[in-house]
């Protein structure tokens, strides 16, 4: 009868905890439900609706802008064949910015989360000024490059007072000035990232290292470096994603054959020359372009944080 009871009470014991588990399950479905809808009516459908839009076809005779639904696969190789070269201009440009970011931006942020950790006042002011470009418009800020890189401004003038730029060279409407403002504009988003994984940094690692007669560039490359790899990556796609698909830069900065990136164009399909069905095609092939890139990039870079 002891042996008995003793059952019952397991079993019981064991309903209880399997009620308790489902009441979790259930918990947690409902705090899920909010946001995946959020992404289904703000992601997921805007792509669908995307998707079957370029599929769409010009009836003969049509007036301008409209279009009846089809499946009309031809626009995706019409715009490929009419605008790769602003397709492959916008990822290179956001590869040399997204390169620059990294270079000018790990510095930044390894004196503000490491060298300077010790002086908290000193640096929370430079945290600030890191962050402070996020207080002002986008577009501003790249207007304010605009008139920096202007044949009458102080760089212009200078470079050409050296012999570096020839005396009816220009720096605006060049390359030059789309990618210095991509650099500019998304170079937050790099530092920040770095900064968050720096400042979880051991430093007693490094002592160790230099412990060990490991000179500063071998730590930094042994230790710093690989521990910093989880915020080197975030910073990298962070800047990379939003940098290709960028068109105030190529607009402001650039605005000739030579700089047009991929996003001037979506824009004047949609607003300009209303093709709707070309635009969505391009705007499909971009999004599916960043994605098959960063996924080969974090298969063949990428740490166990990331993946």
């Amino acid at each position: 009868m002891v042996m008995t009871k003793k059952g019952k009470i397991a079993d019981l014991r064991s309903a209880e905890e399997i009620k308790a588990e489902r009441r979790k399950g259930r918990t947690g479905v409902y705090l899920v439900v909010p946001g995946m809808l959020v992404l289904f009516l703000f992601f997921a459908l805007p792509v669908i609706v995307l998707l079957s839009m370029s599929l769409y076809a010009r009836p003969e005779g049509a007036e301008i802008g409209e279009f009846v639904p089809a499946l009309e696969f031809g626009n995706y190789v019409t715009v490929l064949s009419a605008y790769w070269s602003e397709l492959v201009r916008s990822f290179g440009f956001a590869l040399i910015a997204t390169v620059l970011a990294l270079l000018i931006g790990y510095p930044m942020a390894y004196l503000v989360a490491v060298r300077l950790r010790q002086h908290g006042l000193l640096q929370g002011i430079l945290l600030v000024l890191l962050i402070a470009p996020f207080f002002s418009s986008f577009i501003l800020r790249t207007q304010a490059w605009k008139q920096i890189l202007a044949d009458e401004g102080w760089v212009a003038q200078t470079l050409k007072l050296i012999a570096v730029l020839p005396a009816d060279g220009h720096l605006t409407a060049t390359p030059f000035a789309v990618v210095a403002g991509l650099t500019y504009n998304f170079l937050p988003f790099m530092v920040l990232p770095i900064y968050a994984n720096l400042g979880r940094l051991d430093t007693r690692l490094l002592e160790a290292s230099g412990d060990l007669y490991a000179s500063p560039m071998t730590s930094f490359f042994k230790v710093t470096l690989p521990l910093s790899a989880p915020g080197v990556f975030a910073g990298t796609l962070l800047t990379f994603i939003p940098a290709a698909g960028d068109y105030v830069n190529a607009a402001l900065l650039g605005n000739n054959r030579n700089t047009t990136m991929i996003g001037q164009v979506i824009d004047s399909r949609f607003f300009k020359v209303i093709d709707y069905p070309g635009a969505a095609a391009l705007s499909f092939v971009l999004m599916l372009s960043i994605l098959i890139l960063v996924t080969l990039y974090i298969r063949r870079f990428g740490t166990k944080e990331l993946m």
